[in-house]
């Protein structure tokens, strides 16, 4: 057995607690299935007819959405219905484990997706039995504790959608999903039986758990679920923004990857494109130059519309456990504080001490929070703090009545509860529709005010990721991106390129007049969907921009629509795709942007593949990935054409098109991670780049101690990765010129091109660099 063999059959410490055992990860492939009778089916049959595809591309684990039964004509699976059944609509237990046998004849494992949170409200409501139960007997069912339903508003029934305010929890502000109580032990077994059942079978070997933020506990639940589910690998959908780190106590062994996929981005942005591309914006739509002033502004709304049954109920509940306040005040004061969060929740369990990170959470907000309340509210606004950290609101040493505490302990609960969907649709469902400075930063678990990434701050995150969460899940584009990687690479060079792109928006503006009938942030949003995805058909764009103006909710929105508007809005889109002179200019500006556009997308691509953690490919993206917001990034993929090249490649054939060289850089470094786990396991280390040119390398090594254990030191590396950024910039400066990267003493082979350089000392980026823009470079073995 090699090397590699036996690091893949031994178990691999995660850092939390958890024990991933007899099958590491190092590299997922998400599909997503789909029901249905038509050509857009992709049920478990069809997925295991890529067996043999996923395996020669390198994978170790297929990455499924949701198997469980889901509603009716479900096109994601997120809808569950019956949570003791496979998808009969996917083909059915049969056929599920058909798919599983496939995959092990090929060393493929399994990850599914979980959907703990919620359960869909179907029509008819009989085919989902506990609903039904509980819509028909009302807390008198035996179902009654399964869900997060206020009887009170209700009396003692359930409002179903349509028929009045929602009085139960739904996930974010979707009616037709309401809220699972996965506290209750018996919600969690009934729930979670088959699929832990499955993984007790060995039919699955990890869980990827959705929205952990909306659980009243989810550190409970994942002591539970890892408690249950044994050495499985256990990753959490879990948004961190900012500076915030996922909570080392929960014993996972990470998140699904937005974190890493902005850290990517920024990486290739230029920071000196940040004043140009913010004037340009400002000049041209006469919006603020502030995205947090978009930002608290869309939260507010979403409180007061969206989620204002949410908030109402969790007001009902502050005013029950701050009886003696006024409840217009607390009414007030609790919306300032919800719109204020700086992330998506804080973590607090009742009857524990609120930990630090709570604390500085609810500190800042209530910060903020207060230069929107007069003066003499802000005791009101301590006591709701104190409140949420699970402390006594008016540090009183008399006990509470027990009506008071009962709402004290549950205001602890629900303020998380609604923070997280408040925080989901304000910023990434409504604010970044309205804030269209670069929309390649308006991404999930994205922040838009952050322009850049330094490499300096790129190669601080890899090393906590490699130290602290060596198996989470490093990603580029999901089935909720609101664009797939290459859109955002495209439009990335725009930050190197502002002067031209100002000019050609205001070129394409003018073709217009005064007769857009477009808001002007929809305008300049159109303008970078279309040099970001070209090229796009009419179909394709009018769908987006149907979703982009009902996601703002400024003239439109899903809810209160304005068809007058709409209809204006596509008419005019069409007219612009129909003039042939307009769409030429258009695909002159494309066709300059694209030499650097494919540096960026190949540059992100290896960085994603080779960085700390668990790569994950999202389907079809292996090669030019240039999809928008679902439904459009859930279209059928064309696998012959991903078999064809791939085989025209693996017979040594050269890289015809920018297609073929992320294929290339996509199979080569997973099959290298396959094969070699052990290099990629926790060790990262930057490499020293020289010269005048330095600030547009990415260089690092892996594998340092790979032989000898963990504590090697950069000269043991066995990888050796590098990519270039900010192209426009280096092509200013004439290239690499006498630029170099240190490179430990021996023979490196790229596995990209073929050749092999010898190094002892620094080596040229201009020779190592000659042919691609990346390289994968491997030390051989010492003879």
């Amino acid at each position: 057995m090699s090397d590699g063999e036996a690091a893949r059959e031994s178990p691999l410490e995660s850092t939390r607690g958890a024990r991933v055992t007899a099958h590491p990860p190092t590299g997922t492939y998400r599909l997503q299935l789909r029901g249905g009778a038509g050509p857009e089916r992709f049920g478990f049959a069809e997925a295991a007819a890529l067996a043999p595809y996923l395996e020669a591309l390198g994978v170790s684990h297929v990455y499924l959405s949701p198997i469980l039964q889901a509603a009716p004509g479900s096109t994601h699976g997120y809808d569950v219905v019956d949570p003791t059944r496979l998808s009969e609509d996917l083909g059915g237990e049969e056929a599920f484990r058909a798919m599983t046998a496939r995959f092990r004849s090929h060393g493929l494992r399994v990850l599914v997706d979980v959907v703990p949170n919620h359960m869909a409200i179907p029509v008819p409501p009989t085919l989902n039995r506990a609903y039904a139960s509980v819509l028909e007997e009302g807390a008198g069912s035996p179902y009654a504790r399964w869900f997060d339903v206020d009887w009170d508003a209700g009396g003692g029934r359930i409002v179903p959608p349509g028929e009045g305010e929602p009085n139960y929890r739904r996930f974010f502000d979707i009616s037709g999903l309401i809220a699972l109580r996965q506290e209750d032990p018996e919600v969690f077994a009934e729930t979670h039986r088959l699929l832990l059942r499955l993984v007790a079978e060995g039919q699955v070997d990890g869980l990827r758990v959705d929205h952990p933020d909306g659980l009243s506990d989810p550190r409970g639940y994942l002591e539970r679920l890892r408690a249950e589910a044994g050495g499985c690998w256990l990753l959490v959908e879990k948004i961190t923004t900012g500076a915030e780190e996922l909570p080392t106590d929960w014993p996972c062994a990470g998140t699904t990857g937005y974190d890493a996929l902005g850290m990517v981005g920024g990486l290739f942005l230029d920071p000196d494109g940040e004043q140009p591309l913010t004037e340009t914006y400002a000049a041209l739509t006469g919006g603020t130059p502030d995205f947090r002033e978009v930002e608290f502004a869309s939260r507010r709304y979403v409180a007061e519309h969206g989620l204002r049954p949410e908030v109402a109920r969790l007001h009902r509940v502050l005013c029950g456990a701050l009886p003696a306040r006024p409840k217009d005040t607390l009414e007030r004061v609790l919306v300032e504080l919800l719109v204020a969060m700086p992330v998506y929740r804080a973590y607090v369990v009742p009857g524990e001490k609120a930990p630090a990170q709570a604390s500085d959470v609810l500190a800042q907000a209530a910060e903020r929070a207060r230069q929107h309340l007069p003066p003499e509210t802000h005791p009101d606004m301590d006591a709701v703090v104190r409140l949420a950290l699970g402390l006594d609101p008016d540090e009183s040493p008399a006990p509470a009545d027990p009506g008071v505490q009962a709402a004290r302990r549950e205001f602890v609960v629900r303020f998380q509860q609604t923070s997280a969907p408040l925080a989901a649709k304000g910023v990434e469902d409504t604010a970044f529709y309205r804030w269209s400075r670069l929309v390649s930063l308006n991404e999930v678990g994205g922040d838009p005010a952050r322009f850049s990434v330094s490499p300096g701050d790129f190669h601080a995150f890899c090393a906590r990721q490699a130290r602290d969460w060596p198996t989470a899940m490093t990603t580029l584009s999901t089935h909720d991106t609101k664009r797939q990687e290459d859109v955002r690479a495209r439009l990335a060079v725009l930050s190197e390129m502002a002067g031209p792109w100002a000019a050609a928006v205001r070129r394409w503006r003018a073709w217009a007049g005064d007769g857009s009938p477009l808001e002007p942030d929809l305008d300049y949003l159109l303008w970078q969907t279309l040099v970001g995805a070209w090229p796009i058909e009419e179909g394709r764009l009018t769908e987006f921009l149907t979703k982009a103006m009902r996601e703002a909710k400024t003239r439109t929105s899903w809810l209160d629509g304005d068809p007058g508007y709409e209809a204006a809005v596509l008419a005019h889109a069409r007219r612009v795709l129909e003039d042939a002179d307009l769409v030429a200019d258009l695909a002159t500006f494309v066709s300059q942007l694209e030499p650097y556009a494919r540096v960026v997308m190949l540059g992100q691509k290896i960085v994603q593949l080779t960085m700390p953690g668990v790569p994950d490919v999202y389907q079809g993206c292996e090669l030019v990935g240039l999809s928008l917001v679902d439904p459009d990034n859930r279209r059928p993929v064309d696998y012959g054409s991903r078999r064809a090249r791939l085989a025209h490649l693996d017979a040594e054939g050269a890289p015809r098109d920018v297609d073929d060289l992320k294929l290339l850089i996509t199979s080569r470094a997973l099959r290298l991670r396959r094969d070699h786990p052990e290099w990629f396991s926790a060790s990262y280390e930057p490499a020293r780049v020289t010269g005048a040119t330095s600030a547009h390398a990415v260089a690092y090594l892996r594998g340092s101690g790979a032989l000898s254990g963990r504590g090697g030191r950069p000269g043991d590396a066995r990888v050796l990765t590098l990519a270039t950024r900010l192209p426009v910039g280096l092509e200013i400066h004439g290239g690499w010129g006498e630029t170099t990267v240190d490179v430990p003493a021996g023979r490196w082979h790229d596995r990209l091109t073929g050749r092999v350089h010898e190094a002892g000392g620094p080596l040229p980026l201009a020779e190592l660099l000659a042919d691609l823009p990346v390289a994968l470079l491997v030390r051989e073995e010492p003879r």
